[in-house]
């Protein structure tokens, strides 16, 4: 019988053994996956959790629950892989043979990599919101503060939601001001990136609302290091950032088993073909969703995108057939504006965030660029579409290629 080998049970590899196994003769091909904890995470919750939005119970299902039957499932840690060999190496000693191999090990904050990061103050008056435990410890202190300055600050880029900080100043501006004390709360958004996302188009509306909610912008600034003694970030040209209360994106790196397998980059993401996703190293590794190395986003959507290209490229080399499925970077992202909005943006590799209207031109309902209240009603529709659609496999009525329909083209 041949083998199939899936690394990961998080989004992109729950998602891709779902469509494996209505795919694929089991009679021919025996689906394995593997991974290191039993608990699956929505973790684009994660950011609603310290304003009381979402509870824990709210993003955290058994893993087991989205596993179809007749496939192996491990629960243990992965040493490596040794693509010369086909086979992974397992803690404990076990060993795993595959024909194919899809890594789909996603990335993982990393606050160590941070001087100071994770001194006296961590989980005190510095937290992260990436994880369900920072999130719920940052909830508690958020409850409690009274004014001061409140900094969000991303280390380094890339992490995954690339949009989720800039929705975290939008929400803590919407708590704040519902709980009566946004003029003694002074909001500070600090960033290594130029202005407030990646893209000029996007990064001229986002500012303008930054602007409009009296939240700070602090650009090109790249953190040496966390001053705990004088709550202080210091940037690498000393500059210096105060804060009373600190929120910090980690920085974010690929699997340790990664570059233990000689198969990524320095921030441990695997080497992948951005068009076929097959792994530049061996024909028959491919790479799947935050653990690979593309030009893009590291989102839930992407993963559902490329899970489609990566299908239709697996059933081609499974067969010696070319692969021919190309994707595209194919992003999109709801972003919370708070106060009952939000705003929506779409993007592949060549083509940045553009207003319109999606999915259908000229009708929606959602508004590309735009602060209306049905982009909010569909991040807060996703969560239903991810446990009940994506992570399950399922069609959704977007084409994985992205469309120019409905778009408009403006000057940055």
């Amino acid at each position: 019988m041949k083998k199939l080998l899936i690394l990961g049970a998080g989004t992109a590899g729950t998602m891709m053994l779902n469509k494996l196994h209505k795919e694929l003769d089991l009679d021919e091909w025996q689906l394995t996956i593997v991974d290191q904890y039993r608990t699956h995470y929505y973790q684009p919750g994660f950011l609603f959790i310290p304003f009381g939005i979402y509870k824990k119970q709210d993003v955290i299902k058994p893993k087991y629950d989205f596993f179809p039957s007749g496939v192996n499932v491990i629960f243990n840690e992965i040493d490596k892989v040794v693509g010369e060999e086909n086979k992974v190496l397992l803690k404990g000693g076990q060993v795993l043979q595959y024909d194919f191999l899809i890594i789909a090990t996603g990335t993982q904050t990393r606050p160590d990599e941070t001087p100071g990061l994770t001194d006296q103050l961590w989980r005190k008056d510095i937290f992260d919101f990436y994880t369900v435990e920072g999130a719920l410890a940052l909830h508690q202190r958020i409850k409690n503060f009274e004014g001061g300055e409140f900094v969000l600050a991303i280390t380094e880029v890339p992490f995954k939601c690339p949009v989720a900080p800039i929705e975290f100043v939008f929400l803590a501006d919407a708590y704040f001001t519902k709980k009566g004390i946004r003029d003694k709360v002074n909001i500070t958004f600090v960033t290594p990136m130029a202005g407030a996302f990646t893209k000029p188009v996007a990064t001229k509306m986002l500012s303008q609302l930054l602007e409009e909610k009296n939240i700070n912008v602090v650009a090109d600034f790249y953190i040496e290091r966390v001053d705990n003694e004088n709550k202080q970030l210091v940037s690498y040209d000393e500059r210096t950032v105060p804060f009373d209360l600190l929120t910090v994106v980690p920085v974010n790196m690929g699997n340790d088993m990664v570059e233990r397998s000689g198969l990524g980059d320095d921030m441990n993401f695997v080497l992948t073909d951005k068009y076929t996703l097959k792994s530049v190293k061996f024909d028959n590794i491919f790479v799947i969703g935050d653990a690979a190395n593309l030009p893009t986003s590291k989102a839930g959507s992407v993963a559902h995108f490329a899970g489609e290209i990566l299908m239709e490229n697996l059933l081609s080399a499974m067969e010696g057939r070319p692969l021919t499925a190309k994707f595209d970077g194919h992003s999109n992202c709801y972003i919370e504006t708070g106060f009952g909005k939000g705003a929506l943006i779409d993007f592949n590799y060549t083509t940045e965030p553009l207003p319109g209207t999606f999915p259908l031109p000229g009708i929606g309902p959602f508004g590309l660029l735009k602060n209306t209240k049905v982009n909010h009603y569909g991040k807060v529709l996703f969560r239903w579409i991810y446990w009940h659609i994506l992570i399950k496999g399922k069609e959704l009525p977007i084409e994985a290629d992205m469309k120019m329909a409905g778009k408009k083209r403006v000057e940055s």
